[in-house]
C-alpha cells in the first residue's frame, strides 16, 4: 500500500516508495498502483527518479492536472530533499550551478563546461546539516528541474549520493535521496499546500538525531 498524505475530489499527494517509476504505465509504475488504490485515473504533475522516495502530488482528473502544470511552468511547485552524500562541502550552505548534458544513449547525465546543443543550465542551493568528518547530510532546493540534478552535481564534485552507483557511490543500498518537502497551490481552490515528511531507515537512520531538528 501506498501511503497517502492528502487526498480529496482533485489531488492525491503521496510519498513514492523506492524502485516504483513516477510514469508510465504497468505493475512497476506508481500510477498504476495509485489508480488501483485510488480507484479513477491518475494523472502525473513532476517526476522523481525511480530509486529515490518521497513526497509527489498527482491529478485526479485533467482540469487538476492543468491548474497543477501552470503551477510548474510558473515555478509556484516548491520541492525540497535530504540527500545523503559521501563526503563533506567545504562550504555548510551555498549554491551549485553547472552545465548539464544528457546522453540518453547512454542514460546518463554529465556536467559539461560550456553550454551547447542539448546543455542545459543547472541550479540548487544546499545546507548541510549534519556531518561525521566523512559523510554529510544536506537539505537541497531545485532552482530548476534537471534529469538527475542532485545526483550529478554533487557527484561531479566528488561528492555522490549513498546508493547511487549509477554515478560514482561505493556505498551498496537504496539511494539516499527523499524529497521531504513539497508545495504548491490547490489546483482548484488556490490555497497554499504545504507537506513535510521525513525518511525512515537504512540508510537515513545512521544520522543522529531528528531532521528537522538539525
Amino acid at each position: 500500500m501506498i501511503d497517502i498524505i492528502h487526498i480529496d475530489n482533485d489531488i492525491i499527494v503521496c510519498i513514492k516508495p523506492a524502485g516504483l517509476l513516477s510514469e508510465g504505465e504497468g505493475p512497476e509504475s506508481l500510477l498504476t498502483v495509485l489508480a488501483d488504490q485510488c480507484g479513477g485515473q491518475v494523472y502525473p504533475i513532476h517526476r522523481l527518479d525511480r530509486g529515490a522516495s518521497g513526497l509527489m502530488v498527482f491529478a485526479r482528473h485533467s482540469k487538476a492536472a492543468a491548474g497543477l502544470s501552470r503551477a510548474v511552468q510558473e515555478k509556484q511547485l516548491k520541492k525540497e530533499y535530504f540527500a545523503l552524500i559521501s563526503g563533506v562541502p567545504a562550504e555548510k550552505e551555498g549554491e551549485l550551478t553547472d552545465y548539464l548534458f544528457k546522453d540518453s544513449r547512454k542514460g546518463k547525465v554529465f556536467a559539461v563546461s560550456r553550454p551547447r546543443k542539448g546543455v542545459r543550465d543547472a541550479r540548487l542551493t544546499y545546507r548541510t546539516l549534519w556531518n561525521d568528518g566523512e559523510n554529510a547530510l544536506v537539505r537541497v532546493a531545485l532552482d530548476t528541474g534537471r534529469t538527475h540534478q542532485i545526483r550529478v552535481q554533487f557527484s561531479s564534485r566528488g561528492m555522490p549520493l549513498w546508493g547511487d552507483g549509477k554515478y560514482g557511490s561505493r556505498v551498496k543500498g537504496e539511494l539516499a535521496l527523499f524529497s521531504c518537502d513539497l508545495g504548491f497551490p490547490h489546483p482548484k481552490t488556490g490555497k497554499p499546500m504545504t507537506f513535510e515528511a521525513k525518511p525512515q531507515g537504512a540508510p537515513w537512520d545512521t544520522i543522529q538525531g531528528d531532521f528537522y531538528d538539525l
